[in-house]
């Protein structure tokens, strides 16, 4: 069946009717949407939506990651015609009505502007009563969206993958910081780090707030399904939130990325840290820093697109039918 579909599939991203299934249109060929889903305003039956959110004005290192929702899109034409693996034979892309929802549109020349757009971006989705799954651009763009997310859930528990903890002090609101964007999420009152986790972490910050921390080494020594566990316990089954900065991978795995750090998880502890997670109560995620200028293979892409797809099945499993 999936030969005969693919004779005649083309351009899934405009033409396909049905939001929910599996795609066999070339891998090679066609717009890139996100898994080959429909691009669309129209959040009518919409369970997910998935959105790209083309920024990096807020990076201290390299640029680029602008580019990324666009390249993410394009690796994941390879996942589009196969359910995700490991999931008991849960197919989220054939039981959830997913979208592209397309990027977020914003003036470049007007940085102040930003935050604000965002997040009401994401406030319109979830006021139609569907999930984001958000494709960075830099970390900053999750400090507006859990403002978003928390306007409808209250303090959120969040989970974040990741070689850096981004809580640098910084209480100038008006800074646009990619690294101090978790420090004014937790002093804003938006997420309650005592029921959150930071997986991954190789940097030192003075003062944690309050998070959870997991660093890359005890990942290492502990294995990651044991690291999911402890999460698991953490979190139980509050509204949860999991940002995905593709640096908590190892660079040897991920070397498209604006401030990369040696010592990281490689892409099979995190495939086991996420699929382990299953049962979390995930009401939305993202992943970012996925940073095309420096991707020259293509890698830290696919690890995006796979992550995106973890993050979008971890959603679906609480909510699927049955």
């Amino acid at each position: 069946m999936a030969l005969e579909d693919a004779k005649h599939q083309v351009d899934e991203a405009f033409t396909r009717e049905d939001l929910r299934g599996l795609t066999y249109e070339n891998t090679f060929g066609g717009a890139p949407s996100f898994l080959r889903r429909k691009y669309t305003k129209d959040l009518t039956g919409v369970d997910l939506a998935v959105t790209g959110v083309p920024f990096d004005h807020a990076v201290t290192n390299r640029p680029g990651t602008r580019f990324g929702p666009r390249a993410i899109r394009e690796a994941s034409a390879l996942q589009s015609p196969d359910p995700a693996y490991g999931w008991d034979g849960y197919d989220a892309l054939s039981e959830l009505s997913i979208v592209d929802y397309g990027d977020v549109a914003y003036d470049y020349a007007k940085i102040a502007e930003f935050p604000g757009v965002l997040e009401e971006h994401i406030r319109t989705i979830l006021k139609a009563d569907v999930g984001t799954i958000t494709l960075g651009g830099d970390h900053f763009i999750t400090l507006p969206i859990l403002k978003a997310y928390a306007e409808k859930y209250g303090p959120l528990s969040v989970i974040q993958v990741d070689a850096h903890s981004d809580l640098w002090p910084d209480d100038d609101y008006d800074r646009i910081d990619h690294g101090t964007f978790m420090y004014k999420a937790v002093k804003l009152g938006i997420i309650d780090p005592k029921r959150s986790v930071q997986i991954g972490i190789r940097t030192t910050v003075e003062d944690s707030l309050g998070f959870n921390v997991i660093d890359a080494r005890a990942v290492h020594e502990q294995g990651a399904a044991a690291a999911a566990a402890q999460v698991k316990e953490i979190v139980g089954d509050h509204p949860s939130y999991l940002t995905f900065d593709i640096d908590g991978l190892d660079p040897a795995f991920a070397p498209g990325t604006g401030t990369p750090v040696w010592g990281g998880l490689s892409s099979g502890q995190a495939a086991i840290l996420l699929r382990d997670l299953a049962g979390i109560n995930l009401v939305g995620g993202d992943v970012v820093e996925v940073s095309p200028p420096f991707d020259t293979t293509g890698a830290t892409a696919v690890a995006g697109a796979h992550v995106a797809l973890e993050l979008i099945s971890l959603w679906g499993w609480t909510r699927r039918k049955g």
